[in-house]
């Protein structure tokens, strides 16, 4: 595998098959002043305006929903990433990562500004017309209105563009009459423009339009009553020969679904940072438990069974966050090349996204499956109290558990990531074969004795890291090879493949993000990142085995497939780490610090 010897070059899927510098990626300690006190900003107004009132938003009462928005709004929270000349502050996609990491210790407020801030908003900022982004934006950006997404159907789900709503134009061609239901809509109950999708007429694909609710036709459901997220209104809504201008279509005809999937993309990566403030909150929670409890005559974070729960917790969201923002930063940089290339704005924030949309969806799974993760042993430490509602894990647990469905769920995701890989490597987007075929030729060579430089730090990760990448490329490149076009309809063993790309894409950042921290601040200072790097790498290598080995044992038979397992084996190997010694160290400062500390 080459070296990235620069940001400009990297493209979205290559990190399987290119060694990244440490260097070359972005990590929360390098953000600027103005991003750090614009952090600030959110945080004092999540202490002051929200923390104060979380029982009150979780019944919905009065406008009091509503009403944080607009302050939210107030503060410019709702147009981080909207340019300037429509209101918004025209910062970059980072900027508006980190602002959704912050936000996320909110539970159900988050939903509602994610909701507003991203499928809301994004649709017509990228795919709007200039007279539709003058007019639309600023009342967003400001929180004078109120946005929603309107894409989902009884009968669509997964399969968005099966959906029935209909649109059909007006006999004296001004208006195209809406008429149809969407379910699970945030934000419904309060909006004042619906971003709503339609098939016209017969189309086979789905149409975008800007809808005023002031347009009429609307009427919805009551509130939904939800395992979580309780304080965000969601309703479904239906559409009776809603009388919309033809000049509120959003983009061109049929380029709906288009628009949801690119749309969809940052909302993925957007909520796998915005899991980081509820990670953190439940870690500071349980750690404080777990000082203040105590059985026989000792508190709980003493035993070595909670210190690994706490560890775990803090290296899970550690990880989490080292892989969201070396996504972040790829998509900027990705960004401002396209931009220095002659590509107009929004176009090349469209392509970027797009370009990433494999790592999008692999934030999305890291994400929600460590805040789900987090909450659970949450609960745990808190034993009976963490199933009382007094205590505040019940809530977090019950909120948590949404973010492995909504914005695709976590199996149409891990689906969607090994298709793109195929589809580009079928292009030749993307150089996947020709690495997978070497890898194949090396399961029978001699075996090379040559050994690779330890000197240097990091040195065995790296190594470590380079062999896990040649077990997904000979599991992946065997199954395309065996099933040709037919292995998307393999789920289970895309499945497995995924799940090898997804432990080697957050190992790496965690590895890389140690290895810039130990650069910035020395060695000593970086201990417990370092701890955190070694424990999630050498976990991840086991966790690849094991996928790799459920893919191989399912499509391979005799000869081969030993073959194959003995390569498994010899990518996947890690010399031992005492973990528990490593884990330790983490949760004792955890401890001593009674907060998450990574």
């Amino acid at each position: 595998m080459e070296a990235q010897t620069a940001k400009r070059s990297i493209k979205g899927g290559e990190f399987l098959i290119r060694e990244t510098a440490a260097a070359d990626i972005f990590i929360p300690s390098e953000f600027t002043e103005e991003q750090k006190m614009m952090a600030q900003a959110t945080k004092d107004f999540i202490d002051k305006e929200i923390q104060p009132v979380r029982e009150k938003i979780e019944k919905q009462e009065g406008n009091i929903v509503p009403d944080l928005m607009t302050k939210a709004g107030e503060l410019g929270l709702l147009g981080v990433s909207i340019p300037e000349a429509y209101g918004g502050l025209g910062m970059n996609f980072n900027t508006s990562m980190l602002i959704a990491d912050i936000i996320g210790e909110t539970g159900s407020f988050s939903t509602t500004y994610g909701a507003h801030t991203g499928i809301g908003t994004l649709p017509i900022l990228y795919y709007g017309t200039e007279e539709q982004k003058k007019k639309y934006l600023p009342l967003i950006s400001s929180g004078e209105w109120k946005s929603c997404y309107c894409l989902t159907e009884p009968d669509a789900g997964s399969d968005a563009n099966s959906g029935k709503t209909k649109a059909t134009l007006s006999d004296d061609g001004k208006h195209y009459l809406i008429n149809g239901q969407k379910m699970w809509i945030s934000n419904a109950g309060f909006a004042d423009l619906f971003i709503v999708f339609a098939k016209i007429d017969d189309d086979k694909k789905l149409t975008a339009f800007i809808v005023e609710k002031t347009f009429g036709g609307i009427t919805m459901n009551d509130e939904e009553v939800k395992l979580g997220i309780k304080g965000s209104s969601t309703r479904q809504v239906f559409f009776n020969d809603c009388k919309v201008p033809v000049e509120n279509m959003l983009s061109d005809r049929e380029n709906g679904f288009k628009i949801a999937v690119n749309i969809l993309n940052i909302g993925r990566i957007k909520l796998g940072a915005g899991v980081l403030g509820g990670c953190k909150e439940v870690a500071n929670y349980s750690v404080n438990y777990a000082n203040e409890r105590k059985q026989f005559n000792t508190a709980i974070s003493s035993f070595g069974a909670i210190k690994h729960k706490l560890a775990e917790m803090a290296i899970q969201t550690w990880v989490t966050e080292a892989a969201s923002y070396r996504a972040g930063q790829n998509i900027d940089d990705c960004i401002a090349d396209l931009i220095a290339d002659g590509m107009e704005d929004g176009q090349a924030k469209l392509k970027s996204f797009e370009q990433f949309s494999i790592e999008c969806a692999i934030i999305k799974i890291i994400g929600s499956e460590a805040l789900d993760y987090v909450v659970d042993q949450g609960v745990q430490i808190y034993g009976g109290m963490g199933f009382s509602e007094d205590a505040p894990m019940a809530r977090a647990y019950r909120d948590a558990r949404i973010t492995r469905i909504y914005e695709g769920t976590n199996e149409i995701n891990r689906m969607l990531m090994v298709g793109m890989i195929l589809k580009r490597a079928m292009k030749g987007e993307l150089n996947i074969m020709e690495p997978a075929m070497a890898v194949a030729k090396e399961l029978t060579a001699v075996p090379s004795f040559d050994m690779p430089d330890m000197s240097k730090p990091f040195a065995e990760e790296k190594e470590v890291l380079k062999r896990l990448k040649k077990s997904v490329l000979m599991v992946a490149g065997k199954a395309a090879q065996t099933f040709g076009p037919a292995f998307e309809t393999e789920q289970e063993i895309m499945m497995n493949v995924a799940d090898m790309m997804i432990q080697i894409y957050a190992a790496e950042s965690a590895v890389l993000r140690a290895e810039k921290l130990v650069s910035i601040q020395g060695a000593e200072a970086s201990k417990l990142q370092i701890n955190a790097a070694k424990v999630y790498l050498y976990d991840a290598a086991d966790k690849i085995n094991k996928a790799g080995k459920d893919a191989i044992a399912s499509f391979t038979t005799g000869d081969e497939q030993k073959v194959m397992l003995m390569g498994l084996k010899r990518f996947t190997k890690t010399n031992p780490v005492n973990v528990k010694a490593l884990r330790r160290e983490i949760a004792d400062q955890m401890i001593a610090e009674n907060k998450y500390t990574l």
